[in-house]
């Protein structure tokens, strides 16, 4: 098998690799007869010269390869015809802007298969940046506070030597007593609690979050399905009930608008659920959110103030609930800041490509080179010789629809 590592494309250019120059060495050892390529690119993380040092290919041709990783969407023009493609599509939510992606797949009869859909038997996401987006983006979201509340400025992301650099960092820096509501309990929710403890803030119960009027010090609550949204008919919540039928309820978000300073959005969010708020609910008086950090990123999606995509050079906007418009960053204490980077593991490249080539080595590659019993990659696979998955049938009249 020859696996060729892409060249990414997509603007603002993503500098994360799918594995190492190390890692692609150590696969050619282990696994006799693989080869790896690696198409030239001046933005990655790790040089051209460093995987020519670990005696790897760099070539312009991928044609030859039989797999082609990547990690972003990839240029609908650069799409090498019948080749098997592991990227992150951003498609399966019918994402506007991937639309001319998805058509040129189906037209050049290529086998897509989306990183985000990769599953064990129990629906478990077995490769991902998550946790390294959950770190970055409650970074950022921190950094905003600190910044409205005139305190201490924390450096850029990209100006930390790495992860560890980072969290001694933030561990040094008193906050004031602020409340930070974080939605999920994945990977990404996994990151963003790793680096609020880093903080030294503290986790308390939904109970405790709403009943505290005077702090001492800040404070966090983490917030599963359960904990924002409610059956519209009343009853019991059931989580696997709530997947399959996300219609059937509503946000019980509310009760935690007038008692949080920071949103953290690390919580899938299905576009048949609820939205968390209305832009009515916003113009509300004791609407309390100052600061919201969208690491989902879903535009237009489950909170109305993510209108657009940010990038790392210009990480913030200002939201004003009352007009729902878009102004200058910091410009108005009215106003509520958002963060909302789609490329956050950006922020620790070269950690979180290590990171994500370790399960790609460990959990993906022998699916491909010694059989998948499980059928992961067919559950994961978008299209196949020029059409839908049947699990991805639903996509069909979107991508036929004209702009």
């Amino acid at each position: 098998m020859k696996i060729g590592i892409l060249h990414e494309t997509k603007i603002p250019v993503d500098n994360r690799v799918p594995l190492t120059p190390r890692q692609c060495r150590l696969i050619e050892e282990e696994f006799p007869g693989v080869q790896v390529f690696v198409h030239p690119g001046n933005y990655r993380c790790y040089t051209d010269k460093e995987y020519k040092d670990e005696g790897i290919v760099v070539t312009s041709d991928l044609r030859d390869c039989d797999v082609l990783l990547g990690v972003k969407e990839v240029d609908p023009v650069r799409l090498i015809p019948g080749k098997t493609y592991f990227i992150f599509s951003h498609t399966i939510k019918k994402q506007s802007h991937n639309k001319e992606l998805l058509r040129a797949v189906l037209d050049k009869r290529i086998r897509l298969v989306d990183y985000e859909t990769l599953s064990d038997s129990k629906g478990v996401r077995i490769i991902g940046f998550g946790r390294w987006a959950g770190l970055v983006g409650t970074f950022l979201g921190i950094r905003a506070m600190c910044i409205r509340q005139n305190l201490c400025v924390l450096p850029h992301p990209k100006e930390c030597k790495g992860l560890e650099e980072m969290l001694k960092m933030v561990a040094a820096l008193p906050l004031p007593p602020f409340r930070i509501a974080m939605t999920g309990d994945g990977r990404v929710a996994g990151g963003s609690e790793e680096m609020m403890n880093a903080f030294g803030i503290t986790k308390v119960t939904v109970e405790d979050y709403l009943s505290q009027v005077k702090l001492e010090k800040p404070v966090y609550v983490q917030l599963d399905p359960e904990k924002y949204n409610r059956k519209r008919s009343g009853g019991i919540f059931d989580l696997q009930h709530f997947f399959k039928n996300p219609g059937q309820y509503e946000s019980h978000f509310n009760r935690f608008c007038d008692k949080t300073d920071l949103l953290i959005m690390a919580a899938y969010w299905d576009p048949g659920a609820p939205v968390l708020f209305t832009r009515e609910e916003m113009k509300n008086a004791s609407f309390r959110i100052s600061v919201i950090a969208d690491i989902t990123c879903d535009l237009n999606g489950s909170v109305p103030s993510t209108i657009r995509t940010t990038t790392f050079e210009a990480p913030y906007y200002d939201y004003n609930r009352f007009t729902g418009k878009e102004e200058a960053a910091f410009s108005n204490p009215g106003n509520i800041t958002v963060m909302a980077i789609d490329h956050l593991p950006n922020g620790l490249p070269r950690e979180a490509s290590t990171d994500f080539g370790h399960n790609l080595i460990k959990n993906v590659l022998p699916l491909l080179l010694f059989g998948d019993n499980e059928n992961i990659i067919k559950r994961a696979t978008i299209a196949e010789k020029g059409k839908l998955s049947p699990h991805y049938s639903y996509l069909a009249e979107w991508v036929n629809q004209p702009e």
